[in-house]
């Protein structure tokens, strides 16, 4: 069994309005093949006419029915959920709280009583240390890998404390996965935040980066997929681009993420196990607000009807996808 989860920082369901959601304007065709020719929008589910998941007074009484009734719809390539980031708490989902729900299938936010982001406090910071899907599947034997590549900047700002790890990094180091390097970049072992390695060359100044296409990338995701059990891919890009409200920035993005997964899926054999995207708050799909939203995020499963079927049957909130990932291995 293997798994490739790449994880879409601030990525939510939308409704499918072209002046506010990029997802309705950008040109997703892996996806909406997937989706036999609908958009990664809200209007896709079962329920066409979702209640509004941003008026925080509507959402005692519709989020858990619509969630537990309509919530998926099932395609013979792929499956799509929208899934809960609220998870019982007032406020707007942050990055912090919402990736160690992820990573632990622990309500983080109704236990500490608030969403808190982006960078997980000292409270949040107790849930990673042990017992995460990282640790959990080490304890199993399973190769588990990040395959996001860091420059030499991001270790140096790490280790002077001049910067703190994110729930991700924080979460993958103690379970005592070592982070990849410019070298691992170099050989081909990893992979740059932005899939192509043109930020590296453009922001960071590193001009000897090489270059991928988006399927490219793809492809060399599915290549290292093959070399162990788990493998994760964290893209921040979305949640930045859906703060500084960059429509045009916003939909490159997706297309690019669009393309990564064309060439993913060429190499791809479904049989071999499961591609999860999801995420961990809403902010993309409504570039309205700088702020992020109440939105249900998607969970879109590709692979064989069947291991899709087990992986999603109880799958309505952010705490569902570690126990639904470690099923699999049982």
């Amino acid at each position: 069994m293997k798994i490739i989860f790449i994880f879409l920082d601030g990525v939510g369901l939308g409704a499918a309005d072209p002046q506010t959601n990029p997802f309705a304007q950008a040109s997703m065709p892996t996806i909406e093949a997937l989706l036999t020719g609908q958009q990664l929008v809200i209007d896709t589910l079962p329920a066409a006419k979702s209640p509004d998941f941003t008026n925080p007074q509507q959402l005692p009484t519709l989020k858990p029915k619509f969630l537990r009734d309509n919530h998926a719809l099932h395609t013979p390539y792929a499956s799509l959920l929208g899934i809960d980031a609220c998870l019982g708490v007032k406020g707007l989902p942050q990055s912090a709280t919402g990736q160690a729900t992820l990573l632990t299938g622990i309500n983080i936010p109704a236990d500490l009583g608030y969403h808190y982001g982006p960078k997980p406090n000292q409270a949040v910071t107790q849930f990673l240390h042990s017992d995460t899907l990282f640790h959990q599947l080490k304890a199993k034997n399973k190769k588990v890998s990040l395959l996001n590549a860091y420059p030499p900047r991001y270790f140096q700002a790490i280790e002077s404390g001049y910067r703190n790890f994110s729930a991700i990094p924080l979460a993958i180091t103690r379970a005592g996965i070592p982070l990849k390097t410019i070298d691992d970049l170099f050989a081909g072992r990893g992979l740059s935040a932005d899939f192509t390695g043109i930020g590296w060359r453009e922001h960071l100044g590193i001009a000897e980066v090489p270059l991928l296409t988006p399927e490219q990338a793809g492809e060399r995701i599915a290549i290292l997929a093959k070399e162990g059990d788990f493998t994760f891919f964290e893209y921040w890009l979305s949640d930045h681009a859906g703060h500084k409200q960059l429509m045009e920035t916003a939909r490159n993005l997706l297309e690019t993420v669009d393309r990564v997964l064309a060439g993913l899926l060429q190499k791809w054999n479904q049989q071999e196990g499961l591609i999860l995207l999801t995420s961990d708050h809403g902010n993309l799909e409504d570039l309205s607000t700088r702020r992020h939203t109440t939105n249900p995020v998607p969970a879109l499963v590709i692979g064989s009807e069947q291991l899709r079927e087990t992986f999603t049957q109880n799958l309505v909130d952010l705490t569902g996808i570690t126990p639904a990932i470690m099923d699999l291995y049982s």
